[in-house]
C-alpha cells in the first residue's frame, strides 16, 4: 500500500478496510475503482454508493499536494460505467496560482483521461468553489450532474450554478468528455511524442482551436499524458501539462522526479502552452522539455 493511503486507511470502519486492503495494497493502484471492484467493496461493507463515495474521501484527500495552503481536498467523480475516479488539489510550489488543480477539476479530468464517457456525480469534502463549478459547466452531463457534500442533501449541478454561462451560449455543441479525434500528425515517432500526440488529438478546445497534450516520462520510464480542456469562461481551462500531471500524481509517482517531457501543440495556433509548461516544469526541476508541432 502506498505510504500515503495507510493513515486513512486504518480509520476505516474495519469491514470497509476488509474491502479495500487487497485493491490499495496493488503494486499498480492508480487512485480508481473499477465497477466490479465498487461492486465487491459494497457487498463486503455493507455500504451503499453515495456512503461509499463519502467514505473514500479521505483517500482521495491524502493524494493532495498542498505546499502552499496546506488545506487537503478530496474529490471523487462517479462515471456512467460505474467506475469510481480519485481527485485531489494539487499546488506547486514556485510558480503562480493558476497552475493550481481543484480536487474537482482532478477528478473530473482522472476520469476523463481514464477513458470515461460521461459522470453521474462528484462527491466532495469541501463545498465546490465557484471556479469548479463553472469548470464542471463544460462537462456533458450538463447540469444535471449530481454534487454530493457531507451534511447536505445532494443537489444538482444546476442548482449550485444558477443561470449558468456555458457552451450553448456559443453555440457549442461538442462537450468535455465526448469522444473527439482531431487526427493531427507529427513526423516524431518516438513514445513520448505520441503520446504527447494522443493527448492533443483527443483535447477539447472549442473556442480557441489550439489543440494540446504534454506527455511525462517518469524517472521509472513510466508515460503519463495529458490533454488540453478549455471552457466558455475561458480562466477554468486546464492546461495539457495539469492534465498529465494528475495522472502522474494519482498513479502514485512524485511529480518533482520528472525527467523528460513533450508538448505537442499546433505551429499557428491561437494560443500556446509553451512557456507555462516550460516554467512549470521547471519549478518541479525538470528542464529537458521539448515542443513539437502539427
Amino acid at each position: 500500500m502506498q505510504a500515503r493511503f495507510q493513515a486513512p486507511w486504518a480509520k476505516l470502519p474495519t469491514s470497509l478496510q476488509t474491502a479495500l486492503e487487497p485493491i490499495l495494497s496493488a503494486n499498480d493502484f492508480a487512485a480508481m475503482l473499477t465497477a466490479e471492484q465498487v461492486k465487491t467493496v459494497k457487498s463486503i461493507s455493507g455500504l451503499d454508493d453515495d456512503a461509499l463515495a463519502f467514505a473514500l474521501l479521505p483517500l482521495a484527500a491524502a493524494c493532495a499536494l498542498t505546499p502552499v495552503s496546506h488545506f487537503m481536498v478530496g474529490a471523487i467523480a462517479r462515471g456512467i460505467s460505474g467506475n469510481l475516479y480519485f481527485g485531489a488539489n494539487m499546488e506547486f510550489g514556485g510558480v503562480p496560482l493558476q497552475q493550481t488543480i481543484h480536487a474537482e477539476q482532478c477528478a473530473v479530468t482522472h476520469a476523463w483521461l481514464r477513458g470515461e464517457a460521461s459522470l453521474i456525480s462528484i462527491t466532495v469534502n469541501y463545498t465546490p468553489c465557484g471556479h469548479c463549478r463553472q469548470f464542471m459547466n463544460e462537462l456533458n452531463s450538463g447540469t444535471d450532474l449530481h454534487i454530493h457534500l457531507p451534511g447536505r442533501p445532494a443537489s444538482t449541478l444546476g442548482q449550485y450554478l444558477p443561470d449558468s454561462f456555458g457552451p450553448k451560449d456559443l453555440a457549442i455543441t461538442t462537450l468535455l468528455m465526448d469522444p473527439v479525434d482531431h487526427g493531427y500528425k507529427v513526423a516524431q515517432t518516438d513514445a513520448l511524442t505520441q503520446a504527447a500526440l494522443d493527448g492533443a488529438n483527443h483535447s477539447h478546445a472549442p473556442y480557441s482551436l489550439s489543440h494540446s497534450g504534454v506527455a511525462l516520462e517518469a524517472a521509472d520510464g513510466s508515460i503519463y499524458a495529458g490533454r488540453y480542456a478549455e471552457n466558455a469562461a475561458f480562466n477554468p481551462s486546464l492546461p495539457p501539462l495539469q492534465a498529465a500531471l494528475i495522472l502522474a500524481n494519482l498513479s502514485g509517482k512524485d511529480c518533482g522526479t520528472i525527467r523528460r517531457a513533450v508538448l505537442v501543440e499546433g505551429s499557428k495556433a491561437m494560443l500556446t502552452q509553451w512557456d507555462a509548461t516550460q516554467s512549470t516544469l521547471a519549478a518541479l526541476g525538470c528542464t529537458d522539455v521539448k515542443r513539437v508541432t502539427f
